[in-house]
């Protein structure tokens, strides 16, 4: 009689299952119904036992009859345990977003490190206005249709902040640095563009509390945009001698605002990569302390005494 595998929450199947998978050949007994026990395929097979293997990657979130909540995961935005969206008819937007974010972060922090001597911003506002704040935003609000309501608000907020960032460095569109440079000077500009970068500071600093139980290169994507965020408004409100915004503090904003858009890259292949498009499961690495991790020494404990 064949026998069925029964999974976990994560979607995979539990210790033991290739073995008890090739111990039980026999398919020739029916069940209730009159039919004949089906055996898995040998892609199915290969696709169980990599998800056993890995614990996670778009592989191992299926959500099956028995399962509840998912673990957190980079991919689809999760920082935490959630709810799979059941018979989902469209896709996740969570790698669209991220690569939205992460292409306008990475332009823009190699102008703030002068690299090749470039040093004005303005070609991000083209960026700005199209791909980090238009289509960011539209995946946030995709985010919302599949009930992930921090997606929902990260990528819908961060959509936002290139929308305003654009609007603030638009050339003789929207005139918010000259009226400031007429009605006072343009220190009062720098001093109030360092509380709007200071602003984003703390919000991203709420959303990294949210990612503390989540997996390593998620947290790690909130922490350097957070550290990028504060040593920009730093820069802005703490300037140098001639007055003018301190390029050391404003080119560490740009290293770490580096490291956050290759984070975010990162996240986004997790959520795209799967057994239809690459050899290999992108590892996320959960803290020993989430849900995950938990479950996962308990069962590396269970296999020592065994």
């Amino acid at each position: 009689m064949a026998t069925t595998l029964n999974t976990d929450h994560t979607g995979n199947h539990p210790p033991g299952a290739e073995k008890m998978y090739h111990e039980s050949p026999d398919t020739s007994n029916t069940g209730a119904n009159g039919n004949m026990g089906r055996q898995m395929t040998h892609e199915e097979h290969q696709t169980a036992v990599a998800a056993s293997k890995f614990g996670y990657g778009p592989l191992a979130h299926v959500n099956t009859a028995n399962s509840g909540r998912l673990p957190a995961f980079g991919g689809e935005f999760q920082p935490g345990l959630y709810k799979g969206v059941k018979d989902r008819k469209f896709a996740n937007p969570a790698p669209l977003g991220l690569s939205a974010f992460a292409l306008t972060t990475f332009v823009l922090s190699l102008i703030n490190m002068r690299t090749r001597t470039v040093a004005e911003p303005n070609l991000v506002v083209g960026l700005a206005f199209g791909y980090g704040g238009l289509v960011q935003l539209l995946a946030g609000m995709w985010e919302m249709a599949v009930g992930n309501t921090f997606g929902a608000t990260a990528l819908s907020s961060y959509g936002g902040f290139w929308l305003s960032f654009a609007i603030i460095l638009t050339p003789g569109g929207f005139n918010i640095e000259e009226a400031y440079v007429d009605g006072q000077s343009i220190q009062a500009f720098y001093d109030a563009f360092g509380f709007f970068l200071m602003g984003w500071f703390i919000f991203t600093t709420i959303l990294l509390i949210a990612t503390l139980r989540s997996t390593v290169a998620f947290f790690l994507l909130f922490f350097t945009l957070d550290l990028a965020f504060l040593f920009l408004g730093v820069g802005y409100l703490q300037r140098d001698s001639t007055n003018h915004p301190n390029p050391p503090l404003i080119k560490t904003g740009g290293f770490f605002g580096l490291l956050a858009a290759f984070l975010a890259w990162y996240n986004a292949l997790a959520g795209i990569a799967d057994d239809s498009n690459s050899f290999f499961i992108i590892p996320v690495a959960h803290f020993p302390w989430s849900v995950k991790g938990q479950e996962m020494r308990k069962e590396k404990n269970e296999r020592a005494r065994v």
